[in-house]
């Protein structure tokens, strides 16, 4: 009896431990989505299929409510046919949901 024990003792404390990621981890999980909706969204509003992108920073949001959502936050520069702009990528944790905002672009388009 105490094998068994010990042993489901075991195995919820590693699953525990595999359920424990840095910020870090996951920002970086995150990563590649955010960057992704970003430059999509550039290259519609700069009209420039070419238009690459950079992640600036990256920050967790701590959820509104108790037990909400958690999300990560990007700020991403895009750039491509003599324009720049910065888009901000929200996405939630655990999720290939993403959204790109427009951060504060003083770039007139025209």
């Amino acid at each position: 009896m105490t094998s068994k024990h010990g042993i489901r003792s075991l195995s919820a404390v590693l699953l525990v431990l595999a359920g424990c990621a840095s910020d870090q981890q996951m920002l970086a999980n995150d990563q590649d989505n955010a960057l992704r909706v970003a430059v999509r969204r550039g290259q519609f509003e700069m009209s420039c299929a070419n238009a690459a992108g950079t992640v600036l920073s990256s920050n967790i949001l701590q959820p509104v409510l108790w037990n909400g959502l958690e999300r990560a936050e990007y700020t991403v520069g895009v750039a491509g046919c003599g324009k720049k702009a910065t888009y901000i990528a929200v996405c939630q944790l655990g999720s290939s949901t993403c959204l790109a905002i427009a951060g504060r672009n003083a770039v007139d388009w025209q």
